[in-house]
């Protein structure tokens, strides 16, 4: 029997780690991106609401927890959690400790403006004109929903749409918790 090569155990170490790791992937959701924003400071926003013209400024908002929403007219997503998040705004907005806030992602401001008109508006929003804010946050795309707590921290982030168990988690789960003094992890 030949002696076995250096080379040879080299190689084949490498190929059984290769399918290791090939194998451990099976099992993880390839579609989960970390989110590693949660627990750090919110990206400042400054930019003008898009009806009013006003500055909205998310240092102002601060002793607020703050949703924050990116969508698109274009997103199909977003019509789907529309409804949801108009939802949110009216069960929380007697509350003086919460507000919400669209930030309209790559779009043109009157197919967003009309967008809102069809289906219905009850909070503000801004345009990100150049891009800035959905950098400063790391969107990958739309629907995006973030939540702040009162010292300005993001506490949750989700990715998608607004519905069903979503929906419920983030009201019971998130909102309501961070409203009542809580903090979440």
């Amino acid at each position: 029997m030949e002696r076995i090569k250096v080379w040879h155990v080299f190689l084949l170490t490498g190929l059984l780690g290769l399918i290791a790791l090939f194998y451990q992937g099976l099992w993880g959701n390839p579609s989960y991106i970390p989110p590693v924003i949660v627990h750090t400071q919110a990206p400042e926003i400054s930019a003008p609401e898009m009806h009013s013209g006003r500055e909205v400024s998310l240092n102002r908002l601060k002793g607020k927890v703050v949703v924050l929403n990116f969508w698109a007219s274009w997103c199909q997503e977003c019509k789907m959690e529309h409804s949801s998040l108009l939802a949110i705004n009216r069960r929380f907005q007697e509350n003086p400790n919460f507000t919400m806030l669209g930030i309209n992602y790559q779009d043109k401001e009157e197919l967003a403006k009309q967008y809102l008109k069809v289906h219905g508006n009850n909070f503000n929003h801004v345009i990100d004109r150049d891009g800035r804010i959905s950098i400063d946050y790391g969107i990958y795309g739309v629907p995006e929903t973030f939540v702040i707590d009162q010292k300005g921290i993001i506490r949750y982030k989700t990715i998608g749409p607004l519905i069903g168990a979503n929906y419920t988690h983030i009201v019971e789960k998130v909102i309501e918790p961070l409203l009542s003094g809580r903090v979440i992890s």
